[in-house]
């Protein structure tokens, strides 16, 4: 089925979010790390026992920092934003791509970060250009859908595994522009059958993570948060400026683990900068200021992927090998 909807339980589960938001987020937090501590501290330990770093298992390149949507639990939301106004280079994001595929990047591949991709107009040739260096990567595009229509979706499709719109709104309805193309793929499959276009229902003021206690609807700057967290070993975190963010959390983009302009992907990933923040996150996020209030989980794709290293790819004898498996 080329496209489906995911309406996250239904009415039950939009009402809950909608007049339950505190509750409903910190109940769902709450069942999140009690089920995924130990697959979490797990996969950690296989990655800081391997003998060479692990690549990462998703690398998010946001190649512009701005979005169109009012996203309440999001900084980035364009009422919110407060970053510098950036577009990355093309040179810039040529010569990652191309040190990626050196590198034999086999991951997941998003061109996404705080932001929303469709307002970069270079987006379909960067998608392009990344699925022709990256034959076996997952690459999958997260949209808020809208700028999005029937002729951009097909444009982009040659190049994505997955497209992902997400269809904020207040009334749990799809978004008008949003039908014409659930409808159009809907009666022309067969234009759709190699992608995966997946529309979640979103609700517009939904409280989430704090987001490291910045988030505008879910502000924290009082409860620490020791349980670990898998961001610094599952994911590469690419700014518009060339840098190394630490993760989605930053919406400032305070953090700072390598400057590509000066360093290559593969030594920002190892340097020793990220393995001491890797060091200390692995005992729990108290030690590390930037992440000491930070609720964030993630519970989908990141944890599916761990979870197949994890069965599929147990160590044994002391001898480990990192793993990057796509799902195609």
């Amino acid at each position: 089925m080329p496209i489906r909807i995911h309406n996250f339980a239904g009415r039950l589960g939009w009402n809950a979010r909608k007049y339950l938001p505190r509750l409903s987020s910190e109940s769902y937090l709450k069942l999140q790390f009690l089920t995924r501590g130990r697959s979490q501290k797990k996969y950690i330990d296989y990655f800081m026992q391997s003998r060479e770093v692990p690549k990462p298992n998703v690398v998010n390149l946001e190649t512009i920092n701005r979005c169109n949507s009012t996203c309440e639990f999001c900084t980035a939301n364009k009422n919110a934003e407060k970053r510098p106004y950036k577009r990355m280079e093309e040179a810039l994001y040529y010569n990652i791509i191309d040190q990626l595929a050196d590198w034999d990047y086999r991951g997941h591949l998003t061109l996404y970060g705080n932001n929303e991709p469709w307002l970069d107009t270079r987006i379909v040739e960067f998608h392009k250009y990344a699925r022709e260096k990256l034959p076996d990567a997952f690459i999958f595009m997260s949209t808020n859908g809208l700028l999005l229509d029937v002729e951009k979706t097909k444009a982009i499709i040659p190049y994505v595994d997955q497209l992902i719109i997400n269809n904020y709104c207040l009334d749990m309805k799809l978004h008008k522009n949003v039908q014409k193309i659930y409808a159009y793929v809907k009666a022309h499959p067969e234009e759709f059958q190699d992608v995966d276009i997946l529309i979640q229902m979103r609700y517009l003021k939904e409280v989430l993570t704090n987001r490291a206690g910045s988030a505008p609807n879910k502000h924290e700057e009082k409860k620490i948060i020791k349980e670990t967290c898998l961001m610094p070993f599952t994911d590469m975190w690419i700014m518009p400026n060339g840098k190394l963010g630490i993760c989605c959390c930053d919406n400032f983009e305070v953090t700072d683990f390598g400057d590509l302009h000066e360093m290559s992907v593969r030594d920002a990933w190892n340097s020793p900068k990220y393995q001491e923040l890797r060091r200390q996150i692995r005992e729990g996020r108290q030690n590390y200021p930037f992440c000491k209030h930070c609720d964030f989980i993630d519970a989908g794709l990141r944890m599916d992927i761990v979870d197949d290293i994890l069965k599929d790819h147990a160590p044994t004898h002391g001898a480990r090998q990192s793993i990057f498996k796509a799902k195609r």
